[in-house]
């Protein structure tokens, strides 16, 4: 193990999503983000925050942000994977996220879109931000996939 890995160095700090609706972003996204254990810290004028066990994600709007629909095929981030408990949890949520607005992605091949050995759900908000939910078991191929 490196030195700066010991030190906890090279783990996400926090994300920052820049978004054009903050209150549609947080009655979906920051719904889903309190769901999988974030709870919410602060907010301000054109943002809040929800905090994790080690980091914390921020959906923020405001003068800066452009006036543009969110195209997650575009360079830059594409989605963020979050990992969502077991099978039955990642059902539950991929349920209740279709009440907030949220559509089912990759339907036809879901749960398993992302390969035999993978259980996730891929879902998009009415922005068109992707959230990937996946399993804690997910599966001998999930494993040999990191080791190969």
């Amino acid at each position: 193990m490196s030195e700066q890995a010991a030190h906890g160095s090279g783990r996400l700090h926090h994300t920052e999503i820049w978004v054009r609706d903050v209150d549609a972003s947080r009655a979906s996204l920051g719904w889903l983000f309190e769901e999988l254990g974030y709870v919410p810290g602060g907010t301000w004028a054109h943002g809040t925050s929800y905090v994790g066990e080690r980091d914390y994600i921020v959906l923020e709007s405001g003068p800066d942000v452009l006036d543009e629909p969110h195209r997650r095929r575009s360079p830059g981030l594409n989605h963020l994977a979050f990992v969502a408990g077991s099978r039955l949890r990642v059902n539950q949520l991929a349920a209740k996220a279709l009440e907030h607005g949220f559509i089912l992605l990759f339907e036809d091949a879901s749960p398993y879109a992302g390969g035999p050995g993978h259980y996730a759900v891929y879902l998009q908000d009415e922005a068109g931000f992707e959230v990937e939910l996946v399993a804690e078991d997910p599966g001998r191929a999930d494993h040999e996939a990191l080791r190969g």
